[in-house]
């Protein structure tokens, strides 16, 4: 599905699950004890 930007992969910490988009964190896996649902991140980017 084309949205109009663009994803990277950077490895970090073990366990680490973090989704920052234009500087601005959208989502932790670590602040939420959990991986993201389905389309939440996407619902987050588009806000």
């Amino acid at each position: 599905m084309e949205q109009g930007f663009d994803a990277e992969a950077i490895e970090g910490a073990k366990s680490q699950y973090d989704v920052i988009a234009d500087g601005r964190l959208v989502f932790s896996k670590q602040a939420e004890g959990r991986f993201p649902e389905d389309d939440e991140i996407l619902s987050a980017l588009l806000r």
